[in-house]
């Protein structure tokens, strides 16, 4: 079939996944449209045009792809031909072992990289519903922020209720307004990441007495006003608000993003941290740093009352404060085909975070699949899903129903070795990880092969 006469695909949504599955389609050779509505439509949470833009985090977690499911995502999507981990790599800023990017530099790579492309033309316009089951493929990868008019549109396509829960932006703080007589840089355990450094964090430390006053503050602080529609939606488990982990139990937040193993204050080695507050590199320069694990409801004047008042934040100033936005996902099990169609309508696939898939990479990594199920049914070649074995497919089968017990509720996921079939054969604990790691590439490696 020639490819030059097959219908245009159209791609709705400039996010990771819908650039991810842009590429993909038109490195198979077809044409795509990519729809963005930015900047006509302002979102939420985004403050650029850029496509690609990481709203949140600039992080895309573990790098580790012998022991870490996230790094075996990563090494898969490399090994794809991923134009965002293409791009995260040549972007990236040191994390310890995680991989985060310069947000500017990646976004820019990735938009210049569609922009380039002969197959691609990139339309900046809001598309409010979907077409009719005659008007050709549709590759929707609209996001957790979808427009109201095209989430209508969806509900009414695929005839069920899509579920809605908060995502949380964490603040940005510029480096050269951070006390190094107080913090230090180092990474737990000095570990060396991707981006080359062992010592890639600020650390602030708290002591007893500083640490339950920070508690304190935050369970009495003021937060943003609740909108109508917002007091029945929950918040993600992977991404809770900082104020809600400190509701939870006063020494919450010093097992989570606070805890202070792993690091060594230098002018007091002897003394343990009580806690230790984190901030990661966020832009190629090193000028701006965000706060991990800090995302919060707060509002603005209360943040920088608060944060303020950690050791060698002091005199902090901020170059983005943290926020709150919904995020909807859909029922995926009950209204997606196991090669992402819409059910009621398979001219229309989904991809991304709006699947049921939570963070950057799992939202790119369900957009590389769509474009190449796409881009294989508009060749007329065979639709092969990757092994569940493999990161990939696991992903792609917790989301379209693998998972699933009786009376059990389909929610958002990270990538994790829990969502792998189980290794086959009596394998020691500490070789599980590795070994599942292992297995993942190999299989991945027989379905890449031609």
């Amino acid at each position: 079939m020639n490819n030059d006469s097959l219908a245009r695909a159209r791609v709705i949504g400039g996010g990771l996944a819908g650039c991810e599955a842009a590429w993909q389609m038109a490195e198979r050779g077809i044409n795509v449209t990519l729809h963005e509505m930015r900047p006509s439509q302002p979102t939420e949470a985004h403050i650029t045009e850029q496509l690609a833009e990481l709203v949140c985090s600039n992080s895309f977690r573990s790098d580790n792809a012998e022991n870490n499911a996230v790094g075996v995502l990563h090494e898969e999507m490399r090994r794809a031909g991923s134009l965002i981990l293409r791009s995260a790599d040549a972007h990236k800023v040191p994390a310890g072992g995680a991989l985060a990017v310069d947000r500017e530099g990646f976004a820019g790579a990735v938009e210049s990289a569609l922009e380039a492309h002969e197959k691609i033309e990139i339309r900046r316009e809001e598309v409010r519903e979907l077409p009719d089951a005659d008007g050709g493929p549709v590759l929707v990868a609209s996001g957790p922020l979808t427009s109201a008019s095209l989430g209508n549109s969806i509900l009414e396509r695929s005839g069920s209720e899509a579920l809605a829960f908060f995502d949380a932006i964490a603040p940005v703080i510029y480096k050269d307004s951070i006390d190094f007589d107080i913090a230090w840089m180092q990474s737990r355990y000095d570990k060396e990441g991707p981006g080359g450094d062992a010592a890639a964090y600020i650390n602030c430390p708290l002591d007893t007495a500083q640490y339950e006053a920070f508690i304190d503050a935050l369970i009495s602080a003021e937060y943003s006003v609740s909108k109508e529609w917002e007091k029945d939606t929950p918040y993600f488990e992977g991404c809770l608000p900082i104020e809600v982990m400190a509701e939870r139990g006063r020494e919450t937040l010093r097992y989570g993003p606070l805890k202070p193993v792993g690091l060594t204050n230098p002018r007091s080695p002897e003394i343990k941290s009580h806690a230790i507050v984190q901030l990661r590199q966020d832009n190629a320069l090193g000028t701006l740093y965000n706060m991990v694990g800090f995302q919060t409801k707060m509002k603005h004047g209360e943040q920088k009352r608060i944060l303020s008042a950690i050791p060698g934040l002091e005199n902090a100033r901020f170059a983005r404060l943290g926020g709150m936005h919904r995020n909807t996902f859909l029922n995926s099990p009950q209204i997606l085909d196991s090669a992402l169609r819409l059910k009621a309508q398979p001219n229309i696939r989904f991809a991304g975070q709006i699947t049921g898939v939570e963070g950057y990479v799992e939202s790119a990594a369900i957009g590389l699949l769509a474009g190449r199920f796409m881009a294989e049914e508009l060749t007329g070649s065979e639709m092969n899903p990757p092994p569940p074995t493999t990161a990939m497919g696991a992903l792609l089968n917790h989301i379209t129903g693998g998972h699933l017990s009786e009376g059990t509720s389909f929610q958002p996921m990270n990538v994790n070795f829990g969502l792998f079939p189980p290794l086959e054969g009596k394998v020691h604990k500490r070789e599980r990880k590795p070994a599942m790691a292992r297995r993942a590439l190999d299989q991945l490696a027989l379905w890449l092969a031609p």
